[in-house]
């Protein structure tokens, strides 16, 4: 069987599908693994290190497909639309493709999967039951997300953390204001914590108060009786009513935050707006806002995809991918979620593909198979 690994090429992505420890366990599994020179540079993970680990290195993304019949990847590949390489073209057909391959922003790419019979395996859309807890992607990147938008936060943001008692007086602690306790959320309060601010969250979901205060946070609610959970445990949107009500309790604990992470997306929409102009303009200078949803439009307005921008005094960060400011540890646990998917979809025997298409892993999170949409299309390009 062989495996390829691409070296990703989209703005901004420093992460690697493998590393030099899955490779050797994917050469145990049957797989003879070829990655693509440079591929794992912005990991730390050199090439060397992969031939010492087994891969093979191919100088160019065509030598590295040559043979593929499995390629794993961090984003959806490259087309023609986005410059550069055609990485779409250059997939083998029939070929399985893992990735992270966003189906809600990029459906378009069905069609090009089902033209060249790819199955197409995106494991955003893994099912959270226990058993699919080992390739969850979302949460082992939104888990490292959360722990950097802190530790941004705290760089841009020129005072301490914690409570400090001096000589010369005391130092209160920043205060620190989550809207959103997924995985991010609740991994930026406990480093916030850590750290020694004062922490309160906020989530639509009321079923999220007892995590948020097991973790040392004060949770605000906001007053009304409509539930904020979806199928899955996801957010889900909310009505006008709630919203309003949402911003006027925002705004009123916002004044008195130093920083402010804002987690919350919606599964195939755009992020909900929770942070208004209005809003930054009654926060104090030298504020610190952290938008990790920038890149699904963003929870504040006025963030900007990549950029720092300034309002009022108040410093809006738009670091796009932030797991990839960890790419090293990113990369790890994101190569070991795509291990641990493709050692349930070989047989150990034969050492070849033998995939369950009854396994309620595989029906979640396949998007096509045998020039077919498994699923509905999940939004648009």
């Amino acid at each position: 069987m062989y495996l390829a690994v691409l070296k990703e090429k989209r703005p901004y992505e420093t992460r690697v599908a493998a590393t030099p420890e899955t490779v050797k366990k994917l050469s145990a599994l049957g797989f003879e693994v070829v990655i693509e020179k440079g591929a794992g540079e912005a990991s730390h993970y050199p090439d060397d290190h992969y031939e010492t680990a087994g891969a093979k290195v191919a100088a160019t993304p065509e030598k590295t497909l040559e043979k593929a019949q499995v390629i794993l990847k961090v984003q959806p590949p490259m087309t023609k639309m986005d410059g550069g390489v055609d990485e779409i073209k250059l997939l083998p057909e029939g070929a399985l493709l893992l990735g992270m391959l966003q189906p809600y922003t990029k459906a378009a790419l069905i069609d090009e999967y089902n033209k060249r019979k790819i199955t197409a395996f995106a494991l955003e859309l893994a099912p959270r039951i226990s058993r699919a807890q080992a390739i969850d992607v979302l949460s082992s990147q939104s888990s490292l997300a959360g722990y950097r938008a802190v530790i941004e936060a705290a760089n841009a943001f020129q005072r301490a953390f914690p409570m400090m008692m001096t000589a010369a007086g005391t130092i209160a602690p920043a205060r620190v204001l989550i809207l959103g306790a997924g995985v991010a959320g609740l991994q930026a309060l406990a480093t916030a914590r850590r750290l020694g601010a004062i922490v309160s969250v906020f989530d639509v979901r009321t079923a999220a108060k007892e995590q948020v205060e097991s973790l040392g946070g004060s949770f605000i609610e906001v007053d009304s009786q409509e539930s904020g959970e979806a199928r899955g445990g996801y957010a889900k949107e909310m009505s006008q009513d709630y919203k309003e009500r949402q911003a006027a309790k925002i705004k009123e604990v916002i004044q008195k935050s130093d920083i402010v992470i804002t987690t919350a997306l919606i599964p195939g929409k755009p992020a909900p707006q929770l942070i208004t102009s209005d809003m930054v303009r009654v926060m104090k200078p030298g504020s610190v806002i952290v938008d990790l949803a920038v890149e699904s439009g963003g929870n504040c307005e006025g963030s900007v995809v990549g950029e720092v921008v300034e309002k009022n005094g108040v410093k809006l960060l738009g670091y796009a991918n932030m797991p990839g400011r960890l790419a090293t540890d990113a990369s790890a646990v994101y190569a070991r979620n795509l291990l641990n998917l493709l050692t349930l979809c070989v047989d150990k025997a034969s050492k070849s593909l033998k995939i369950n298409w009854d396994d309620e892993i595989i029906q979640a999170i396949v998007l096509t198979h045998e020039g077919k949409a498994c699923q509905e299309k999940k939004g648009a390009a």
